[in-house]
């Protein structure tokens, strides 16, 4: 059992065992004999950050303990310090130069150069990650600056949204180096001899330092207004994100335990857990579809709420892989589920079937036929109230379904009788079963003599559920019947699969079915009798009090307009 040791690397702790560090001295005493006192320090400081940057991908949590294996893992990517000299470069390669453009097998990452800025180091940034001279990409962006004006505002956001390079291995990564020790090793000395080269010729550079100097200060000072503007929008945000959530979240549990509850115990009875049984075709438990609802909802909304508080406060501890991964499983399941439910209610209503019963109308030639429509007052005190289904209680003190889902059509007929259709409707999981629930649909009229009297209503056992039960009345008419339409069937009244159209005028009047149309015999003079008509010609027609004044025989002479009225002078056209 080896002991195990707590060390800071690089600004991050690190538990690791007692060989494991025995080893990592050694390595880091070699590191240091093999490296020339010039910036020697500041030479090992970047190698432990780059040391610790690997322990960290290599460690699954905080509670992990580096081994031996972690550290040979690292030299391998390191390198042994005896195998690497550090010669005499060539100068396209690690000298002053300020850009290196060739990918030497690492791999690059998109930073902010300072080191070679003008403002904010973003071209220089992009231009290594790229590989091309900066210059163009300044030509280009005052391009966008001066003829489109964008330049500024794209300028501003990438300078947001990409991160300095501020370490050498961030600076390595930049133009996409290996991170091992020969590379920091000739990045720091790079520095230091273009400082030393800078000290230099600081004669004939304090004018383009002191130029440069000033520009960067007025980026970093843009580059603060626009982060703390942006710290607190984001503040702001997620204090409205943490608000609306837990709002939503406290919302749903109240109502899913009380759904729950409401649901489960018999002695509870809510009136919108019947119109939901009646509703749910599969008969799965409502219990199992609220919970499942619940968790479909509010798992979005809890992550949402996560984020809000990430934005709010700083350093939020993350909630852990095996929670997060969790609740995703419970989400998927309940999404699962519930599609599979929303697939089998889809399946319970899938056909249509109905029960038809005909009964013909015995009329004279002198009949009127006329249509009424009543109701039962111990469901209803009223045939203008209407209602798609409820449940109520009969008079044997019996649960049903009631509904107005009643309409009327009139139909025109070739044949000299006139009879009625009544077609009792339903919805079911196949044709027999769309039938079963259609028969069990009550649905009562009477016909005596010349009056046809409808119930406004249908009922239907409570078992049957809610199948969108229907009844259509069907009334054909041959020509040259009058009817009797009473005001109380004018709710019920439909055009759609009529082949009449429905009257036009006022219930309790008499119509006479002429030519597929209806004529009221009895309708007041202004409504019906006064009318203009255009015919193929453009020809005037005039009627009034029923007889023809002007039509297409005739022509206008004179129209004479005093205190006794309109006259009109006519002759017959030849």
């Amino acid at each position: 059992m080896n002991k195990t040791i707590s060390i800071n690397l690089g600004g991050f702790f690190f538990h690791i065992d007692e060989d494991a560090f025995s080893k990592l001295t050694r390595y880091l005493d070699a590191v240091k004999r093999s490296l020339s006192p010039e910036g020697r320090e500041e030479i090992i400081k970047d190698i432990e950050s780059r040391i610790a940057e690997l322990f960290q991908e290599k460690i699954k949590n905080e509670k992990q303990v580096i081994g031996s294996k972690e550290v040979d893992d690292m030299i391998v990517i390191m390198g042994q310090p005896e195998d690497y000299k550090i010669d005499d470069e060539p100068k396209n390669s690690f000298n002053n130069s300020n850009y290196n453009y060739s990918n030497n097998g690492g791999t690059k990452k998109l930073y902010r150069d300072k080191d070679n800025s003008i403002i904010g180091g973003v071209l220089s940034g992009v231009s290594q990650y790229i590989g091309i001279d900066p210059i163009w990409l300044r030509i280009f962006m005052a391009i966008l600056l001066v003829f489109f004006g964008t330049g500024f505002f794209i300028y501003i956001i990438l300078w947001i949204i990409i991160p300095e390079a501020k370490t050498t291995t961030q600076k390595l990564e930049m133009r996409g180096m290996p991170i091992n020790i020969t590379n920091i090793e000739k990045k720091v000395k790079e520095g230091i001899d273009d400082i030393t080269s800078k000290i230099s010729d600081i004669d004939t550079e304090k004018m383009m330092y002191n130029a440069r100097n000033s520009s960067q200060r007025v980026g970093s000072t843009i580059e603060d207004i626009f982060t703390t503007i942006l710290k607190i929008i984001g503040k702001l945000l997620g204090g409205f994100i943490v608000l609306v959530t837990s709002v939503s979240l406290i919302g749903l549990l109240i109502g899913t335990i009380f759904m729950f509850f409401s649901s489960t115990l018999d002695h509870v009875h809510m009136p919108w857990n019947e119109y939901l049984r009646a509703s749910n075709y599969t008969d799965f438990p409502m219990w199992i579809l609220y919970i499942f609802s619940f968790f479909a909802a509010a798992i979005p909304i809890f992550f949402f709420f996560i984020l809000g508080l990430k934005l709010l406060v700083n350093n939020v501890k993350s909630i852990g892989s095996y929670a997060k991964y969790s609740l995703l499983g419970l989400w998927i399941l309940s999404i699962v589920f519930l599609v599979y439910f929303g697939l089998r209610q889809a399946s319970e209503v899938s056909r249509e079937s109905k029960v038809v019963e005909k009964r013909e109308i015995i009329l004279t030639p002198n009949d009127t036929l006329k249509i009424n429509m009543k109701y039962n007052d111990f469901y209803t005190k009223s045939v203008y109230r209407k209602t798609d289904f409820k449940f109520v209680v009969d008079e044997k003190d019996k649960e049903i379904i009631y509904s107005n889902n009643v309409k009327i059509h009139l139909m025109k007929t070739d044949e000299t009788k006139t009879y009625i259709q009544i077609e009792k409707v339903a919805n079911g999981s196949s044709y027999n079963d769309a039938k079963e629930r259609a028969k069990n649909i009550v649905y009562n009229f009477d016909i005596q003599g010349n009056i046809i009297n409808l119930d406004n209503y249908l009922i239907t056992d409570r078992n049957n559920k809610f199948r969108d039960q229907e009844v259509h009345i069907y009334i054909y008419i041959p020509k040259g019947t009058v009817i009797f339409p009473n005001e109380t069937i004018s709710d019920y009244l439909t055009n759609h699969n009529s082949d009449i159209d429905m009257y036009y005028g006022r219930e309790n009047h008499y119509y006479k079915l002429i030519d597929g149309d209806f004529e009221c015999l009895d309708c007041p003079e202004e409504i019906e009798n006064n009318k203009w008509n255009s015919d193929e010609d453009n020809n005037v027609e005039i009627k009034i009090n029923g007889q023809d004044i002007i039509n297409s025989e005739t022509e206008i002479k004179t129209i004479n307009v005093d205190e006794n009225g309109i006259s009109i002078q006519t002759k017959n056209k030849k």
